[in-house]
Formats: structure tokens, sequence, C-alpha cells
């Protein structure tokens, strides 16, 4: 569809879609920064989307049924800041898109959840957001399912470009989508065939169509520019059995003279020259950041045109019972069951008078047992090593497309497609979604790790095997460093429990967090109760606490962390009998202790006695509390790994890198 056909027969459309490409052109170029190719390419395909088909109401940003929208290809952020300023939506005025890409503004150079009521998602690293959308995709149907049409029927749909499919984790999102029959989502892919360095077939040969149609989605395609073309297909969407796919071709930089069609759309402005002469080809004879009253009413009725909708949806959301209601909201809020905390409070008392010998990988699946009956909204996973990580109680049941009621999803050999989908249903919301695989496996699923801490979105991680204690399997799935990369994450807890004690309070810490991912690091082998003193209080809360106090005078401190404990805990015993008077510190969780008040960490690390610290990983995070927190470089040391591990069984490991009791017991000999 040429521009000059779209001005003469379909010119309501080509108006409102011209105030995208108008506003788009315009701030990317106040800002002398960002990507106008891209929302000028897709202007046709968003109004056709938002006028016709996007169930939204721009007065209510967070209604529970709205569908969402997802921009994938975050570079073109544009796109999403003008429709929503011309929709309505209340905090994103004319003066936030005039400072795009400016400290303070709301308008980031790509879109940021929690910043914009309108933005599901945080995207711009390609790839996630498409692979989000597939965990909203997948709330939405295991709520349509718990709580039925009535209140949950809508669908996810997603602006993906030529970046978004070449990047590794939409195969595996994509994989998952079509194995899942996701009915309810739609992928717009904006076929423009430019990329930063040019023309796509520099560095890419792939069918997307037939690739998408090898997954199990459904295909279809439309000319990007043509409102009746784009309306039809997105028509025949929503009638899909399984996920869709658009192929929306599109011209990158629509009616630049100079810039269509090239890389020269794609990340830099077009210049005032070249905006002059392409609002002219346009028929936009408006100035910058100017849109005509007629144009922004017809907008802002697109935003209202939800409202009776949605008043319907109150309507029958108000139809529940009071408890079924007040369940509903307390899931799609976030908030934990009341009866989380007894539960977990029973279940500490009763294994500190039993004092089980279990992995905390074993300790994780009991404390899921008894979380997931009173917690109907979790759902678990494994990166295809169920029986490896014990996510799976029996309870649960499979979430596949015979079973939406099923909580428990296969997400196959996919660490990166999994920890994206999780972010995905958390951000949906009325789901709490934990995954697993092996510590060592972060490295695989780091991207959609670090943006659940950028958005504060609070998805668990349950990484088990998580050190040289895995034996046989190597330094390949031993993991060395992988703690200290999760903890120099900001906003990311990461706990290393020691016991089925600390695994339970670190679960309940992890469930009931508002704004911050857990990764769980669990141990493989056999680990006895070191907390056999039942306390009400949840002590991993406090990031650090005494275990062990010295006996007569405190002359050493030991701090460690998971199957080390019980290490520190030998080498008090062997310390004690020669009369060194030693601490022992329990660190389960580093990031919360730091944020303890320095009154109770002076307490737990006074000045004075030597500090060892003890842990089957790098040293490099122990460094603040060896040699900060009033601990001096002559009177500490720490035992663990300096190199990647070995295959042998975990005892030989353990004695050969010299990580025991009596290494750590000399140790503090030689420092005092």
């Amino acid at each position: 569809m040429d521009i000059a056909t779209l001005r003469k027969d379909h010119a309501d459309h080509w108006m409102k879609a011209c105030a995208i490409r108008a506003l788009a052109m315009d701030a990317v170029q106040a800002a002398n920064s960002g990507h106008p190719g891209m929302p000028m390419g897709m202007a046709d395909v968003a109004t056709v989307l938002f006028e016709k088909h996007l169930k939204f109401d721009a007065s209510a940003p967070r209604w529970a049924d709205r569908d969402r929208f997802i921009l994938s290809a975050g570079h073109g952020s544009m796109l999403i800041y003008a429709l929503l300023y011309l929709t309505g939506y209340e905090d994103m005025t004319l003066d936030q898109v005039k400072n795009f890409r400016q400290w303070g503004a709301i308008t980031a150079g790509h879109p940021e959840y929690g910043h914009v009521a309108g933005v599901e998602t945080t995207t711009g690293p390609l790839g996630q957001g498409i692979s989000n959308a597939v965990g909203f995709a997948m709330a939405e149907e295991s709520l349509r399912a718990r709580f039925g049409k009535k209140v949950v029927d809508h669908y996810t749909w997603v602006i993906a470009g030529d970046g978004c499919l070449m990047e590794g984790i939409s195969h595996e999102a994509i994989g998952l989508a079509g194995m899942q029959k996701l009915s309810k989502l739609i992928v717009l892919w904006d076929n423009n065939d430019i990329s930063i360095d040019g023309k796509i077939s520099m560095s890419d040969v792939t069918d997307q169509r037939a690739r998408f149609a090898a997954a199990g989605w459904k295909v279809l395609s439309c000319d990007g520019h043509d409102p009746v073309d784009i309306d039809r297909a997105m028509g025949a969407a929503k009638g899909s059995d399984r996920p869709v796919l658009i192929d929306c071709k599109t011209h990158i930089g629509f009616g630049s003279p100079k810039k269509q069609d090239t890389a020269g759309a794609h990340g830099s402005p077009l210049g005032p020259d070249e905006i002059k002469v392409t609002k002219e080809i346009y028929g936009w004879p408006h100035g910058a950041f100017e849109i005509p009253a007629d144009i922004l009413k017809a907008w802002r009725a697109i935003g209202a045109r939800g409202q009776t909708a949605r008043a319907d949806w109150d309507g029958r959301l108000n139809s529940l019972s009071a408890t079924r209601k007040a369940e509903f909201e307390r899931q799609m809020s976030g908030g934990a069951p009341k009866r989380l905390a007894a539960t977990i409070r029973a279940l500490k008392k009763q294994n500190s008078d039993l004092a089980p010998k279990v992995a905390t990988r074993k300790a994780s699946e009991m404390v899921l047992e008894v979380v997931n009956p009173v917690m109907p909204e979790t759902i678990g996973g494994s990166a295809d090593l169920t029986g490896s990580n014990n996510t799976k109680t029996g309870d649960l049941g499979i979430f596949n497309p015979d079973n939406r009621k099923g909580r428990y999803v296969h997400f196959g050999i996919r660490e990166h497609g999994m920890a994206a989908a999780m972010n995905g249903m958390a951000l949906h919301g009325g789901v709490r979604p934990y995954g697993g695989t092996f510590l060592c496996f972060t490295d695989y699923a780091r991207g959609a790790m670090r943006l659940s801490a950028l958005m504060g979105v609070p998805s668990v991680y349950v990484m088990t095997h998580d050190s040289i204690g895995l034996g046989e399997d190597g330094p390949t799935h031993q993991p060395v460093e992988h703690l200290a990369i999760c903890r120099a994450t900001p906003n990311t807890w990461t706990f290393r429990p020691a016991d089925l004690i600390e695994t339970a309070e670190a679960w309940e810490l992890a469930l009931t967090a508002e704004k911050t991912p857990s990764v769980l690091a669990l141990s493989r082998q056999n680990l006895p109760t070191v907390r056999t003193k039942h306390t009400g209080k949840n002590l991993t809360a406090q990031g650090g606490y005494v275990l062990r106090e010295a006996e007569g005078k405190r002359r050493a401190i030991l701090m460690a962390t998971g199957s080390e404990v019980e290490i520190a805990l030998k080498a008090r015993d062997l310390l004690q009998a020669e009369g060194i008077g030693t601490r022992v510190v329990s660190m389960p969780c580093m990031e919360l202790f730091a944020e303890q008040d320095e009154a109770y960490r002076k307490r737990i690390l006074p000045a004075g006695p030597v500090r060892v610290a003890v842990e089957a990983a790098v040293r490099q995070p122990w460094d603040r509390f060896l040699l900060g927190e009033r601990g001096r470089e002559a009177k500490s040391a720490f035992v663990g790994m300096d190199s990647f591990g070995a295959s042998a069984p975990a005892e030989r490991l353990y004695a050969e890198f010299g990580i025991t009791a009596e290494a750590v017991a000399e140790r503090v000999k030689s420092l005092l």
C-alpha cells in the first residue's frame, strides 16, 4: 500500500497513524537520540490494533482482564509512548513525550515496567518481550481455568522485530508456546528486513514463517500498511486454536525519502530537513509535537472504547461470591495467603525436633509440599531437571493444553526461555512462578534473571547442585563464580541455606517478596539440620546470625553458607577443644544482612576476633565482611575455591580443594 493510496482511500486511518509517526520523529529529533524508523513503519499496524482489536481502557491501566500489549522491539519505544499519550493514559503527558530519553522523564530510551502505566514489561534486550509474552499467555490460561471466562478472557499481543526473532531466546519461547498451544498469544512481526548493520540478509537467511509453523504456530500475513488487510489478519488470528504469527510486511522509516528501507532510519534522528519533507509527503502541515484537536479527539475516543467492556467485567467480578472475589483480588495483587506464615512455622518446628539429614534441594521439595496446597497461585517448573531440582509436588498436576488447571510446567531444556516466561507470569499477575535448573546454568538464564531484578519482579529461581558438592559431573556443572554473579546483581536475594529450617525461611521470604527476585542455591548432597532449637522468628530474614556462640573468650568468627556451615561447626569444635573461643555465623543471604542496621551487624561481626569465611565458591563477595565491617586483612582469611572444580566424588573434592574443618581450624590458628 503506497502513501498516496492510503491518503486517498483511508484518510481517517492515515491521519491517526501519522500522529504516531510525527510524534516519533519529533521526539527522537528533540532528544537527538532514538529509533524513529520502527514506529514510522509499524504505525498502521498499531493504529488498527488499538482502534479495532485491543481490549483496554486508558483510564484503568491495571484492569485485570485487559488485553496485554507488549512492545518486544523496545528500541521503537516512541511507538508505545505515542500510543499511550494519544489514547489518554494519565501519566503520559505531552511534556513527557517532549522529554523523551531525558533525566527524570518516564519516557526512557527503552520502555520500563513500573515507570509508565501501559508498559507491561521492560523491553529493549531483544527477544525478552516475546519470551515474556509466553508467560503472560500461560498466566491467562491458568487464571481462566481457575476463575472462569467470566473474569479472565483476554489476549496477549506482541510487536516483535527481526532482531527479536534472531535472538536465541526466541527459539526457546516459540517452541514452548507452540507446544502449549497458547491460542490467546498473537505476535505481530515487523518484517522490515533491516537491522542496525543493514539488510537482514547480511546476517540471516531464516525462513521465519516456516520456523514458526514448524513450532506449531498458525502463520498469517498482511500488508503492514494496508489497514483493511491488517484488520483481516488480526480478526483471523483471534479465531485460532494455536498461537499466531502475523507477518506484517512494512517499510522502516515509511515515507522518508532518504531513509526509508535503510539502516539510517533505525537508530538515529532523521534530521530537521528530512522530517520537514517527510511530513509534507504525509500531508501533515503541523509543527513539532502538534497534534490537531480532531485527531487527538479521535484517539481519545479509542482510549475510552473499552470503558463499557470494563464496566461489564466489573459486574461479572462482583457477581462472584465474596470469598471467591477476595481470593481473585488477593492473587492478582501478589499478596501471600494468611496461612503461609503459620504453615512455614509448623514445618520448622516439626523438623527442628526431627533434625533430618537431607539435601537442601530435598528440603526445598519438603517446603513446597506444604506451601503449594495453601498457595493455589504457585506455578512451578524445571528446565528438564524435575527429578534433580525437586520442584514438582504431588498436588500440582501438569500444565498443558489438556489441563490448564495443572500447575507444573515442563519447560524443556530452555533455561533462558523459562526465566523469561516466569517474568511474564509474575508481571501478568495472579501467578507466583518458580523454576529450576542447576546453579551453573544461571549463565543460560542470566538475561532474564537480570530483568527480574531490574523490573522488580519476584520470580523465584530454584538453583540446585550449588557447588563442587555435586561431584562426578565435573567442572562443567560445578558452579564456582555463580554465587558471586548473583550477589553482584542489584535487587536480588541470593539464598544459600544450610538446612531445611533455613530453606523454609528462604522460601517464606521469596514467596512474600513484592519487588525482589530470589535465587535459592541448593545442595545435591545431604546436610544435617543445624538449627535444632525452634524459633518462630525468621532468622534468615536478617541475612546472617549467630548460629553457635563462642565458649570462653571469643577469639575467632567463622562465617559460612549452605553445605559449608557444617564444616564451620566442625572447625569450631576443633578450635574450642584447644581453648580457642569460636563463634559461627550462618550467612544465608548476604544482601539481607547488608540491609540490617549498623548496630545489628556490629553485634554479629564485632571488631577484634579473627575472621574466616568458608564457602565452596570464589572469594569475591566475602571481602565486604572479611576486610570491611570492622575486619582487617591481616586478621582474615577465606577457605574456598580459586579455580574450577574437577570430576570426583564430593568428599574427595572437598579434601583435594582444602575445604575441610581441619583446614579452617588451621587458618584460624595461623591468624591468631
